[in-house]
């Protein structure tokens, strides 16, 4: 069995950056994806980010984000990164990391919480 474990949220002022974290443990082997997905007070989750294991792929990208985060992946470490710059009150939310393993099994993580302020 896989399991997320997602750090680095917290607060920030607005225009300010973090860097969440989420790295897989377990049977991590032929890994298909991870990403990012966030929800809001009365929102329904939304689509951040999204890296794939293999191959050179560009990662895709939720419209409300693009051009202010980043996501990455350190294949050695089944970890992946969300950079976020920018932050508005606008992405005040609990980020909940997603992996996608073989079998088409998913995994969701327990999520961190991004408040920005304004």
């Amino acid at each position: 069995q896989v399991q997320l474990v997602e750090s680095g949220g917290g607060l920030v002022q607005a225009g300010g950056s973090l860097r969440l974290v989420c790295a897989a443990s377990g049977r991590t082997s032929g890994t298909y994806a991870m990403g990012w997905y966030r929800q809001a007070p009365g929102k329904e989750r939304e689509f951040v980010a999204q890296i794939r294991w293999a191959g050179n792929n560009p990662p895709d990208y939720g419209d409300s984000v693009k051009g202010r985060f980043t996501i990455s992946r350190e294949l050695r470490r089944s970890t992946i990164y969300l950079q976020m710059n920018n932050l508005g009150p606008e992405d005040t939310a609990l980020y909940y990391c997603k992996g996608t393993f073989p079998g088409g099994v998913t995994i969701w993580g327990q999520g961190t919480q991004v408040t920005v302020s304004s």
